[in-house]
């Protein structure tokens, strides 16, 4: 039997006629056929990310899925972008709460990011319901470090990274055949030019996780810093070219005097050496 466990996430439920077209425009994803969650972002215009999120479909609404501490500014600016649009947008955390496990459970869909339900199992239920469970963040942080996943809320700032950089691509969160949403072009660009070189990678040592945005040296020359992390395992930011070209000749790479490894997962999609 599955354990189940609640996550603290702030749910936002936008609803009316032009919801669809509404989030449409906005978002990375497409909102129309929301038969499974998907993963998404909100883009500043200059392509970087506001805040990641799951999209659910739920009683004909929508709701969006965030993190708890991105949660007001979405809203907000959800808002601010509302104008003439017949919609409503309204904080849905007090009716409705996240649910999380290792293993499927009933009602329960796969966390769109990774194929083979590699990030678990994932359900909005009535918030008495979800309250029931324990918490789960630190069950939850487990498995994506496990998996090389970066939790944005916590691994970058508002605005800090371009979507290529946060891994929306390679977990799903970017449809390229979509109409306009909100960044679209330096997005579209970045990947047409193959220019993404600095990206969220996993890192492995041994010992207790490096202080947050400690360096990551390859000699004297940083190549990138340290985000979340536990024991043995982190996900750091890293200018990713230059390190790959740095382990192909033999650097040794470290972090307060520390030596690490680089462990990209399979999925993620490396920086292209022809790229100008």
């Amino acid at each position: 039997m599955a354990q189940v466990f609640r996550l603290d996430r702030a749910l936002i439920r936008v609803s009316g006629p032009d919801s669809v077209d509404f989030l449409d425009n906005l978002l990375t994803q497409k909102v129309e056929d929301l038969n499974t969650p998907r993963y998404a972002a909100l883009l500043s215009p200059q392509g970087k990310v506001i805040a990641d999120m799951l999209l659910w479909r739920i009683d004909g609404d929508i709701v969006i899925d965030a993190d708890a501490t991105r949660g007001a500014d979405l809203l907000r600016r959800l808002s601010m972008y509302k104008l003439r649009a017949d919609v409503t947008i309204a904080d849905a955390s007090a009716a409705l709460g996240a649910l999380f496990s290792d293993a499927p459970f009933e009602g329960a869909a796969a966390d769109p990011r990774l194929p083979n339900e590699a990030l678990g199992w994932r359900r909005l239920a009535p918030r008495a319901e979800a309250q029931s469970f324990a918490d789960g963040a630190d069950v939850y942080d487990a498995r994506r470090l496990a998996m090389g996943t970066p939790d944005l809320a916590r691994d970058a700032a508002p605005e800090e990274v371009f979507a290529g950089e946060a891994l929306l691509e390679e977990l799903g969160g970017v449809d390229f055949q979509k109409g306009c949403f909100v960044g679209q072009e330096n997005v579209s660009r970045m990947k047409r030019r193959a220019t993404t070189r600095r990206k969220f990678c996993p890192i492995s040592f041994e010992g207790a996780p490096p202080a947050f945005c400690a360096a990551i040296k390859a000699g004297d020359a940083v190549i990138g810093t340290v985000r979340s992390g536990a024991d043995g395992r982190a996900i750091a930011l890293i200018r990713l070219d230059r390190a790959l070209e740095l382990s192909a000749n033999g650097a040794r790479f470290t972090v307060e005097d520390r030596e690490i490894r680089l462990d990209p997962p399979s999925w993620l999609i490396l920086p292209s050496r022809e790229a100008p």
